[in-house]
């Protein structure tokens, strides 16, 4: 009989304390070594790895561990709300060797067709949309108008679909994200009735666009295998991308080093974004894997089979610094390097087009209202509890407002007509249950 891996209490991962100070849980997870025992919903219990090799050892070797969950997830509740997001599915991220292999192609592939300068217009247009709707207020909740709704509108032309359509998208999410199972199914139909009209839609007519490329892939994807690699690839863009939107917003508009006013900085978006990889990762801890045997692992036994989790944002701050300025819970690595994207042939395939619109979504709302404040001190933000993310429930801001009677180019000299008009994305959602999302591959 193997030893137990752990003989102290399990810590949680998904209420109020580790949502307000990761670090500091993350901190008393290190007592136990590379590895600790945690729960990421009640009853679910998984290793975390905390440690910088020991993270590196496990990612870049496929041969001991499998990123296939399905006979794990034999042993949890139907209902867990861990499930959206480590239940098996037909895609790159949940499956090893040649079938990863050929799903990983298709999707690389076809992101490589994405012109770099193409992808910047479309954001410029679209972030300028945006601000657009809220630049009269003089206030705005950057994640709900800005960060969370983005990256939607921007998935929704790059998969080929008309503008008009970017409010199905949009309002779907917002209800697959409510609390409420009765609007998060509807959400659920709603989105799926997305898909179904989008791969229709590209049967009749193929495009300049990712899903097209996917279909004419020479791997051969079925239709069910389409559906999969584009809800992993929507899911995977949208809440990492979200949250680095908004987690390096909430720096540069609380840390002194980055502006007095933001046209005057001795930092930029590109610090900000670095700072926020290195340490509050938007996806601090996931890279689900399960060892296909009995091992010995950095000291502590685990168990053929068992979820282990690695945390990017423990292993980060491992030989880290104090960062000023972020409410003293954030650390600079020693090395300069992160696995925010992950590493190993899992690593994340959209890290360019990621840094791309993201970089480009602070540049012209910073742009634009160059004078935008937070309307609350960092230490007063609110953090969506949950295992996988670091995210932020809301970012108020303020700024003088502008109007579309000013002189001068204002956002709406650059703006789309407005046939897409969905509105701000709640984000009271406190768990990650009905997240449909997928982080990294």
């Amino acid at each position: 009989m193997l030893p137990q891996p752990w003989q102290h209490d399990v810590i949680a991962l998904h209420g109020p304390e580790f949502a307000k100070d990761p670090h500091a849980v993350y901190a008393r997870l290190r007592e136990y070594g590379a590895l600790a025992p945690v729960e990421i919903s009640p009853g679910v219990g998984a290793m975390l790895v905390t440690d910088y090799r020991a993270a590196l050892d496990l990612l870049n070797d496929p041969v001991t561990w499998s990123k296939d969950s399905r006979e794990w997830q034999k042993t949890v509740p139907g209902d867990s709300p861990v499930l959206p997001m480590l239940g098996w599915r037909p895609n790159m991220l949940f499956n090893d060797g040649e079938t990863h292999s050929r799903y990983r192609r298709a999707i690389v592939d076809s992101l490589d067709m994405v012109e770099p300068h193409e992808l910047r217009s479309t954001v410029v247009q679209l972030a300028d949309t945006l601000i657009a709707r809220f630049a009269a207020d003089g206030t705005v909740d950057l994640i709900g108008q800005y960060a969370r709704v983005l990256p939607l509108l921007i998935f929704n032309r790059l998969f080929g679909m008309p503008d008009s359509y970017s409010d199905r998208l949009v309002n779907s999410l917002a209800m697959m994200m409510e609390s409420d199972p009765t609007h998060a199914a509807e959400g659920n139909a709603a989105f799926e009735s997305y898909i179904g009209e989008l791969i229709g839609s590209k049967k009749q007519q193929r495009g300049h666009d990712l899903t097209s490329w996917l279909m004419d892939h020479p791997s051969g994807l079925a239709d069910e295998e389409i559906v999969h690699q584009i809800v992993l690839t929507m899911g995977a863009g949208h809440e990492p991308t979200t949250n680095l939107i908004g987690n390096a917003l909430a720096r540069m508009l609380s840390d002194d080093r980055y502006y007095s006013t933001l046209s005057g900085g001795a930092l930029t978006p590109r610090d900000a974004i670095h700072d926020v990889l290195q340490n509050e990762p938007p996806m601090s801890n996931y890279s689900a894997h399960y060892p296909r045997r009995d091992v010995f692992f950095h000291g502590t036994w685990v168990r053929t089979g068992q979820l282990v989790l690695v945390s990017y944002a423990a292993a980060n701050a491992q030989f880290g610094r104090q960062l000023p300025g972020t409410g003293g819970g954030a650390y600079a690595s020693g090395g300069g390097s992160h696995l925010a994207w992950s590493a190993g042939p899992h690593s994340c395939p959209a890290k360019q087009p990621g840094l791309l619109i993201a970089m480009t979504a602070i540049e012209r709302l910073t742009a634009w209202l160059s004078d935008i404040e937070l309307t609350v001190t960092h230490d007063q933000l609110a953090w969506r509890q949950g295992p996988f993310h670091r995210a932020l429930t809301e970012l108020p801001a303020r700024f003088t407002p502008l109007t579309p009677e000013q002189a001068g180019a204002t956002p709406w000299d650059n703006s789309l007509s407005s046939s897409i008009r969905p509105e701000g994305i709640s984000t009271a959602r406190t768990t990650d249950s009905a997240n449909w999302g997928r982080p990294t591959s």
